[in-house]
């Protein structure tokens, strides 16, 4: 064999030894980073494989109310970790978490049969439970307060698949999956003992500028104030509160309510409970479509306002008789609207006609979405085509019949009113923030836009005004606090299939420098005036301590 030959063999020999010694070396180095300098995360995702995790916080990012207070992930519970046996076993331990959880005797019996071999009981106070090195008492941070304060707004999750399925948890679902995340994962033998060593506590981060919040409008203590209420009265229906400078909404409350953390005992149930009734249900409006009416006719006749009307206690139309609440004779507009006199707006809405009527009405949001930004919200509907002629403009006048409206389509009513003619863009939602509250994009509202004349408004507000002064509303004692202005209505309607009456109450407060635009129906009510006007009143009262 030539020299040549031998040398490139050598060559090669050479270089097959220097590729194994660096493969060698890159193993070498690989298993040091994985046994030595990573070996926790190993040693996690073994842990996994066998043992049990405890989310100690939600999944989810924060939902804020408009000072930054959280609405989600607030409230912290003192949790006891354990085996099912231990406790069953124990009869000490079972004694002191009796006497110190606010679980019924019932619901802890159903935690201890379940088949699960590790079990979570929510407890008011930390224990002592000596000799028990098997058992944890740590902080978990619950996704939803106990009182389940803004339910209907913020919706609720899929908790296994950590997914929104409504309100603000699903609409914001792509940032609200993202946050920090806290565990302990805990590893027992087969006899029910601790692992040594093995209970496991991992974080993790998002970034910090990271979206992963949203911001509501609504302010916490004006909703907190608003649900008291609703549930110290045991109302049916909702409540809107809202900015009239802005048209942010401050408060949205609709009863009855639901308990975020227990939804499968919601599905079937019939009364309505997982519906917004603010924004998702739509009702007969009543005499609350009187303003309409009677924006319609100024626009159309505004010599209309000086005229005299004649009530004999019903207005008969192509042998339809529609009956007023009272025999008012002669009364003016003025008192017509105040006193809610159906046979002088059936009159009016003879002269004006169907059509500039449900104009006047689409011209200010009804039929169509307010778009607040919940995907919830339902158009309410008008009558069309041949459903505006002949005697439907008797049922049209008063707000019966086709009409129906959102609670939140009547609230913008009042807002552009308030504001003098000016349609507000009206929002539930500030902006996205990081995971502390700081904002990373606004919410994008559209311009103030004219809807009426600031003529035509200053007339509507008189009216509204002689309601609460004169008319249906002249319970509301509010002149101490700045006085307010507003329309009663009682309108028929089906509940469940069954004929109701629904109440409504729909103002503002203050009277002379409108702050707070405020709607409120009662469903299964006497009558507006008996019903949703009080309601109204002690909002606005408690509001104004509120704010003292």
């Amino acid at each position: 064999m030539s020299r040549y030959k031998r040398n490139t063999i050598y060559s090669r020999i050479k270089f097959y030894y220097l590729i194994a010694i660096l493969l060698f070396a890159g193993l070498i180095g690989r298993l040091y980073y994985l046994q030595i300098y990573d070996n926790g995360d190993l040693k996690l995702q073994g842990l996994k494989q066998r043992s049990t995790e405890i989310n100690l916080r939600s999944k989810r990012g924060t939902i804020y109310d408009r000072n930054l207070i959280p609405l989600t992930n607030r409230e912290v519970t003192k949790t006891l970790v354990a085996p099912r046996e231990t406790i069953v076993n124990n009869k000490e331990i079972l004694r002191k978490i009796k006497e110190n959880t606010e679980l019924s005797i019932m619901e802890i019996n159903k935690i201890l049969d379940t088949n699960n071999k590790l079990i979570q009981i929510p407890l008011e106070r930390k224990i002592d439970i000596e000799n028990a090195n098997n058992i944890f008492i740590v902080d978990i941070i619950n996704r939803y307060s106990k009182t389940n304060l803004l339910s209907h707004v913020i919706g609720y999750i899929n908790k296994a698949e950590n997914r929104g399925e409504s309100g603000i948890e699903k609409v914001y679902d792509e940032f609200l999956n993202k946050s920090d995340k806290s565990s302990l994962f805990i590893e027992y033998d087969k006899n029910r003992s601790l692992v040594l060593g093995s209970s496991y506590y991992v974080d993790s981060s998002v970034a910090p500028e990271e979206p992963a919040g949203v911001r509501l409008t609504i302010d916490y203590y004006i909703q907190s104030l608003v649900e008291n209420i609703l549930d110290e009265d045991d109302i049916k229906g909702s409540v809107i509160v809202a900015d009239v400078e802005t048209g942010e909404i401050l408060a949205l409350a609709s009863r009855p309510s639901f308990n975020q953390e227990h939804m499968e005992e919601y599905f079937n149930r019939e009364d309505m409970a997982l519906y917004n009734k603010a924004v998702q249900v739509s009702y007969p409006p009543g005499s609350i479509f009187k303003i309409i009416v009677l924006l319609a006719a100024l626009e159309e006749e505004p010599d209309i306002i000086n005229q005299e009307f004649y009530c004999k206690g019903y207005e008969s139309i192509n042998n339809v008789t529609i009956n007023c609440n009272s025999t008012h004779g002669d009364i003016s507009l003025k008192n017509g609207f105040a006193k809610s006199c159906n046979s002088v707006f059936i009159q009016i809405g003879k002269k004006v006609g169907s059509k500039k009527v449900i104009e006047m009405a689409k011209r200010l949001g009804f039929g169509e979405k307010v778009n607040i930004g919940l995907i919830e919200e339902v158009e309410g509907i008008l009558p069309e085509g041949k459903e505006l002629l002949g005697p439907a403009i008797g049922n049209i006048s008063i707000g019966q019949g086709k009409i129906e409206a959102t609670p939140l389509q009547i609230t913008n009513m009042l807002l552009t009113i308030a504001n003098g003619g000016v349609q507000k863009d009206m929002s539930i939602v500030q902006g996205i923030t990081t995971k502390d509250g700081k904002f990373i994009k606004d919410y994008n509202k559209m311009k103030d836009k004219r809807i009426l004349s600031e003529e035509l408004s200053n007339i509507a507000k008189e009216f509204l005004e002689e309601v609460v002064y004169s008319g249906t509303a002249r319970a509301i004692k509010l002149d101490d606090i700045g006085g307010a202005a507003g329309k009663t209505g009682s309108a028929e309607g089906l509940l469940k299939s069954k004929p109701t009456i629904h109440g409504w109450f729909a103002g503002y407060y203050p009277r002379d420098n409108p702050r707070y635009a405020i709607t409120v129906l009662v469903e299964e009510a006497n009558s507006g005036s008996i019903s949703a006007a009080p309601i109204f009143e002690r909002i606005s009262r408690e509001i104004f301590m509120l704010n003292k």
